[in-house]
């Protein structure tokens, strides 16, 4: 059924439903009481109105009743979505007991499987049916965890449907794509509302019935159509919803290792731990929403692409959210206090933090993917695509004497030896050398046992170079991350002025960047070499010293000014001092003593 005005006008109507419906849902819920109170362990910070499942859920079930052609997959899940929604709604209302959710869960999930829905993802029925429930009720729990900073989970659900609509129209699956555009409108009306700041919240309700609505309708992507391959069979449904997996994962995780359950509300989700890197609640929110996004561009390429290629970029896309959650995972989401608890009461996981912190096993894993996926682009580019040519025959001839030569070369060289957050120039000439001599060894390993008959040496070059790229990418990756992320935490404590824009104030930067703990906020810098006035350090721009301290003092709003040079007279530091005093602006020095100890 190709779309028609009609349709679309349907899409329209389903929008400006749930922009009339959300605010009237969101009086009576004030009206009733139906208000989430905040508590310590949830995100919101003023009581907010809840049911805006309500209003989610009559704008889909309105607009589906009379516009959208009835189907027999459409319609099963319709009724068990809106079960999961009636269990929900009783649960916002009365708060039932979690194992009372998870047999309401089961039970829609059974539905649904019953008239034939499953992923088939092995050979056996059962087995099918069995990873359906699982998924069925996994999807569902991950949108509920989800919601839990304003916008986010409606927001990327918003994304995912619309990347299924994508996928149904690939399939020639119209009607259903038109029911994604549909719930997609719905969501959107909503999200008019509970966008930061948020007036109302979805509760369990709308996240129950969005969580199973998007699971099952995935199901049916991966079940009909036209020639479906196994890849796009278990990764569609995966990337399309990959943003709500990876959080439930990230969260269960990390909480089963410090001893908390993982049912347990919390403020340490993913989007939580981007906020205390000091982002903005709306650009934690945003930055996901781009995640979600780009694991449905992959899903939807995936589809038209040949196998090696998808796995590829399937790979490179796993790496990239890995070094993100490595890094996210370090956050100080818990008191110090509660993590020391952790570390007496769990042993297993005092060990298993030491191991992450070193981070020398993930990055010999890490590596051995990094090789295998440079070797393969190197001939991609030379060749094309993977095919039974003899060309990429030799590569898989090679592949394991490739990793087996860099891997051990990689360990002789001492890359394995540094630590990521101060990976440096000395860092990536140590790389450099790595890679180089690793590529000589292969070259030299290729020769003498398979004689070089028929390899490329520019397929080697272009190795090398993505090897160094890909190697030193990933150890640079924290220190991009920090660049990348806005770090909001510049903006809170006291405003800074550096004295000095030499190594010293670089030193001085540094510091105040990376201990969060003293609450200073460096502005900029003075100096009074005319020559560096205007110049910009690390983001920050240097001011003029001489003359001009008070003037840019009271221009920028400083509360200190921090003295880095040594090379300062005492004549000098007296007159900033006193020039600072009439200001009432704190002056500070930054000394580095060296000094000797005894014993006795």
């Amino acid at each position: 059924m190709p779309f028609t005005p009609l349709n679309l006008l349907a899409v329209a109507g389903t929008f400006a439903l749930a922009l009339i419906l959300t605010p009237l849902v969101r009086l009576f819920a004030r009206r009733f009481g139906a208000v989430a109170k905040p508590k310590i362990d949830r995100w919101h910070k003023k009581p907010t109105a809840m049911l805006g499942g309500v209003a989610i859920w009559l704008s889909v079930i309105s607009t589906l009743f009379i516009f959208i052609p009835h189907t027999t997959y459409g319609w099963t899940i319709v009724k068990a979505s809106s079960f999961l929604f009636l269990v929900g709604l009783v649960d916002d209302l009365v708060h039932i007991k979690p194992y009372q959710k998870l047999i309401g869960q089961i039970m829609g999930s059974a539905f649904v499987v019953y008239y034939g829905l499953a992923l088939p993802w092995t050979g056996s029925v059962l087995v099918n049916m069995a990873l359906a429930i699982f998924w069925l009720i996994g999807i569902t729990n991950a949108i509920n965890l989800l919601d839990n900073m304003d916008g986010l989970a409606s927001g990327i659900a918003i994304i995912a449907a619309g990347f299924l609509a994508l996928s149904f129209v690939s399939t020639g699956q119209f009607t259903e794509a038109l029911v994604m555009l549909t719930f997609a409108a719905a969501l959107l009306g909503f999200l008019v509302y509970n966008s930061n700041p948020a007036s109302i919240f979805m509760g369990d309700c709308g996240s129950m019935f969005v969580g199973f609505f998007l699971a099952s309708f995935a199901l049916v992507n991966v079940s009909g159509g036209r020639s479906r391959s196994f890849l796009p069979v278990i990764a569609v449904p995966i990337l399309i919803l990959f943003i709500p997996i990876f959080d439930t994962t990230f969260v269960t995780i990390l909480r089963k290792l410090s001893g908390r359950a993982a049912s347990q509300g919390g403020r340490d989700h993913t989007s939580h731990r981007l906020v205390a890197l000091g982002m903005s609640e709306r650009h934690a929110v945003w930055m996901l929403y781009g995640f979600a996004a780009l694991s449905g561009v992959l899903a939807v390429t995936i589809q038209r692409v040949k196998l090696d290629v998808s796995l590829a970029a399937i790979a490179g896309f796993t790496i990239l959210l890995t070094l993100v959650g490595v890094y996210l995972a370090g956050v100080k989401v818990y008191d110090e206090t509660d993590e020391e608890a952790a570390f007496k009461e769990k042993p297993l996981y005092a060990f298993l933090v030491d191991v992450s912190y070193k981070r020398r096993i993930f990055e010999v894993l890490l590596d051995v993917i990094l090789v295998i996926l440079a070797y393969w682009s190197a001939y991609a580019i030379k060749f094309g695509p993977f095919s039974n040519s003899p060309a990429w025959q030799l590569f898989i001839r090679t592949l394991p004497v490739l990793v087996f030569v860099k891997m051990s070369t990689f360990l002789a060289m001492g890359v394995y030896r540094g630590l990521w957050r101060y990976t440096s120039i000395d860092d990536l000439i140590v790389f450099t050398k790595a890679v180089i001599l690793s590529s000589i060894a292969s070259l030299l390993v290729v020769l003498f046992v398979f004689r070089f008959e028929g390899y490329s040496r520019t397929v080697f070059v272009i190795d090398g170079i993505l090897m160094l790229l890909f190697l030193g990418g990933s150890r640079m990756a924290f220190r991009l991350f920090r660049q990348i992320i806005p770090d909001g935490a510049r903006n809170k404590g006291r405003r800074v002025l550096i004295y000095g824009a030499g190594d010293g104030g670089e030193l001085l930067l540094r510091e105040l960047l990376n201990n969060r703990e003293l609450q200073l906020s460096p502005i900029g810098f003075l100096d009074d070499d005319p020559g560096k006035n205007g110049k910009v350090i690390h983001g920050l721009r240097v001011f003029g010293g001489n003359g001009d301290i008070a003037t840019v003092c009271e221009q920028q709003g400083i509360d200190e000014v921090v003295i880095s040079s040594l090379k300062m007279t005492p004549e000098r530091v007296d007159e900033v001092v006193r020039c600072c005093a009439e200001r009432q602006i704190t002056v500070k020095r930054m000394r580095i003593t060296i000094e000797e100890l005894s014993s006795g």
